[in-house]
């Protein structure tokens, strides 16, 4: 096989330690000679392991990426003059079952790298690393927040609380006074409800009802320790906010530019700049981008027949941000994003249709970012005038179908 790097290295990483494979490609009748060695990973031995593959003349190093242990490493050699360092898939580069050891591992990716068969995954720089992280801590303490409430709800079901059954955020100005009273030890139902503010007020019979329940000083105890942690909750997300303003200022045009989608809010686009890196010339075409985040059928053919089209692993990050991003476009009656959910929808469920806008927001994401245009919708009657003989055939079949005899005549 072609030799593309005849010196390389190949990188097994753990916790504690590195094994490494610096490879020697033989040449002229000389044999290829493989020396693998083991290097802690504290900073000290990484430095010097940075000194020892450039002594060697190594002009490739490939590691797997292993949970979160390969930063170190990574982010210390990325710089290395002259050297390309590759991230690589585990699930691209897994050796032969039942031969699979840290040495091994490290001669095997070195094997790879040195005959050009592997491809490195997209690791942003560091601006992008430094808001990647900071929206991913939102996310997590949003979700953690989300699951605090819910705790809070159980909570409130054990006291025969049912004020969930009326109101919509037992956490909103009017369910947070609610139970801020329920806490100081007022227990009058009809005094309760009268606290619901605008549009709650229409439902004050039911609050009513829904506040007659047994909540008692243990009740109370454990409301207020999930409304603090709650209100500890939103005091993080707030000062993540206010810092990713900050960090997000050199790519601020290219959120503004993709929030012009429909569905994509604020917080949505900080997460599509922080895990693509607002670069699209890191993905040649808008079907490598909807690829890589995972919304695109996978390939698994085998003797002429399709075994599976299920979309393969992505980000997840991503993928989140862009599905309730769907969710909330499906609702919309005047974009085409809508009509294209309602259309697949009603062929294929609603799990597959909220994946094919995904996929439509990520081309849509790729071209604006190319071009640097707005996003100009099409409009939620883009398919009947697409295909007006078309629709005008369904709406008759339907009214047909209903009992109705249709008889069309021009107007104008």
């Amino acid at each position: 096989m072609e030799v593309v790097h005849p010196r390389c290295a190949g990188l097994d990483v753990s916790k504690k330690d590195a094994k490494v494979c610096v490879r020697h490609a033989g040449g002229g009748g000389r044999k290829t000679v493989e020396t693998v060695t083991t290097w802690s990973s504290m900073t000290s031995s990484i430095l010097a392991l940075r000194e020892h593959l450039a002594a060697e003349h190594v002009t490739c190093v490939v590691m797997e990426a292993t949970g979160d242990y390969w930063k170190p490493f990574y982010y210390l050699l990325e710089d290395l003059p002259g050297v390309q360092v590759m991230l690589v898939n585990a699930r691209h580069v897994k050796t032969l079952p039942g031969r699979k050891t840290d040495v091994a591992d490290a001669t095997w990716l070195a094997q790879l790298g040195a005959h050009g068969l592997v491809r490195g995954s997209f690791v942003p720089p560091a601006p992008i690393r430094a808001l990647r992280d900071l929206t991913r801590a939102r996310t997590a303490i949003t979700r953690e927040r989300g699951r605090e409430v819910q705790r809070l709800e159980k909570m409130l079901e054990d006291a025969g609380i049912k004020l969930s059954a009326v109101a919509t955020d037992i956490v909103g100005v009017s369910g947070r006074a609610m139970l801020e009273h329920l806490i100081a030890g007022e227990r009058d139902p009809a005094l309760l409800a009268e606290l619901a503010r605008r549009r709650l007020r229409v439902k004050i019979p039911e609050l009513t009802q829904a506040l007659v329940g047994r909540f008692d000083d243990h009740h109370a105890f454990l409301a207020r320790v999930h409304l603090d942690l709650i209100d500890q909750h939103t005091t993080a997300i707030e000062a993540l906010t206010a810092r990713i303003e900050v960090v997000i200022e050199p790519f601020r045009g290219f959120r503004d530019l993709i929030c012009t989608i429909p569905g994509i809010s604020t917080l949505t686009a900080d997460v599509v700049v922080a895990e693509t890196g607002a670069d699209m010339s890191q993905f040649p075409t808008a079907k490598h981008l909807a690829s890589w985040a995972g919304t695109t059928p996978g390939n698994n053919e085998s003797a002429g027949k399709v075994k599976s089209s299920h979309t393969r692993p992505g980000n997840p990050y991503l993928q989140g941000a862009l599905g309730a991003a769907a969710m909330s476009v499906a609702k919309s009656r005047h974009t085409y994003l809508g009509a294209r959910y309602r259309r697949i929808a009603s062929r294929r469920g609603p799990m597959k249709a909220n994946v094919a806008i995904q996929h439509s927001m990520l081309t849509a994401v790729w071209h604006m970012g190319t071009t640097g245009t707005i996003y100009d919708d099409p409009g939620a009657d883009y398919f009947t005038r697409l295909h007006p003989d078309r629709a005008k055939k369904r709406a008759i079949d339907q009214l047909e179908a209903m009992g109705y005899q249709v008889t069309l005549a021009a107007t104008g």
